[in-house]
């Protein structure tokens, strides 16, 4: 499929028909992380030394005060008074920064490698469901432990490809977690506090682009468009990447799906979505509710009639919905009056409800996935 390029133009004429929803970050206001760094007197970060994924003094005091995650403690010590930390398997947890705390010792911090190597521990032993635990378990020990690790980044200014590597594996967890988990309970997942770290990450990774060439640059630079789709400062920072980056497949596609919802063509941004990688897909599946009520807001409009009746497997078939039981389940909740395989659309009884609900979608996402595994996704292997 040959996707056109993005011009200036198009920024242009969305900016007059859709109003800039709030971001958690920006584009174009990027500056280097420090955190809360006591340098010395040359201004040199401190370089960890701790070659394990966790200090011993922190190993032995979390068993101590009875704090190990059961994934961190040792097998066969599970029924002691006192589990043992299994040594191989503990994690440094994140500590938040406190007055009077000395974050910056050598041996409670971790180099680059042993950072990397921890967040690919964490993919393929954790993420990726080996213990058997329920994923929402499995996505708070994550969660943590790489938020732990992107301090250990801040702390010793790691900038480059080893910040690199690490901060797209995270990214790809969080962005596969807000779809995995996007039907969770708010006390088990809370989407505001995971999107609040999947923009840091955005913010952080595109500042490491702008000071080297990377081979991933094009997928997250794709992904950045579509989790925050209807952004015009997305869409210009996108004009704004070297032409082998703005060119390169998987921007221009993201550029058409940000360009076909701006300029209010839901029909082909829908269509678009059908090209859409797996990941692509789940980080713009949090925008699909309001997309799909759009549409049924527009169709309300255009078909206005107490006569005309339009047909409900077509009508799930442009929404990518399932069949027509979601397709009639969607129309009910916006006041659309269905009859058997058909709907009548009236734009007086369009009604919005209380809250939209996030689903999940096996047509636009799930069966994207195919056999490939959890680690695989976050790992990016194709």
């Amino acid at each position: 499929m040959l996707i056109p390029a993005l011009t200036a133009n198009h920024v242009e004429l969305v900016g007059r028909r859709r109003s800039e929803p709030c971001l958690c970050w920006c584009f174009s206001s990027w500056k280097p992380r420090r955190g809360t760094v006591r340098a010395d007197e040359e201004g040199a970060a401190p370089m960890g030394t701790c070659a394990g994924m966790c200090s011993e003094r922190e190993r032995l005091e979390r068993q101590r005060q009875k704090r190990l995650h059961r994934f961190e403690i040792l097998p066969g010590t599970e029924q002691d008074r006192l589990p043992s930390a299994d040594p191989g398997r503990a994690v440094k947890e994140y500590s938040r920064p406190a007055a009077g705390k000395d974050s910056t010792c050598p041996s409670e911090l971790r180099p680059p490698a042993v950072l990397l190597k921890t967040v690919c521990y964490l993919t393929d032993e954790i993420a990726s469901g080996q213990t058997g635990a329920p994923w929402t378990e499995v996505y708070g020990f994550v969660f943590d432990r790489l938020r732990s690790a992107r301090q250990d980044l801040t702390i010793q200014r790691v900038s480059g490809r080893p910040c690199v590597a690490v901060l797209e594996r995270t990214l790809r967890f969080l962005v596969y977690a807000s779809y995995r988990l996007c039907q969770e309970p708010l006390r088990c997942f809370d989407p505001k506090i995971n999107d609040t770290h999947v923009q840091e990450c955005f913010s952080w990774l595109l500042g490491c682009y702008q000071e080297g060439i990377h081979d991933n640059e094009p997928e997250v630079q794709a992904l950045a468009l579509l989790y925050n789709l209807g952004s015009l400062h997305a869409l210009h920072h996108t004009l704004q990447l070297p032409e082998p980056v703005r060119s390169s497949v998987p921007v221009r596609l993201a550029a058409s799906v940000s360009r076909a919802y701006l300029e209010g063509n839901l029909v082909r941004f829908f269509r678009l979505l059908r090209s859409l990688t797996f990941l692509q897909s789940c980080a713009v599946h949090r925008h699909l509710p309001r997309c799909r009520q759009e549409m049924l807001l527009f169709y309300s409009h255009g078909y206005s009639s107490r006569n005309c009746r339009y047909p409900l497997p077509l009508l799930a078939k442009l929404l990518a919905l399932a069949g027509p039981g979601e397709a009639a389940e969607l129309c009910r909740e916006h006041g659309i009056t269905v009859s058997g395989d058909t709907l009548a659309f009236l734009k007086t009884a369009f009604t919005y409800p209380p809250a939209l609900v996030s689903r999940h979608s096996y047509e636009l996402v799930d069966r994207k996935q195919g056999d490939r595994s959890i680690a695989d996704v976050i790992h990016g292997y194709s």
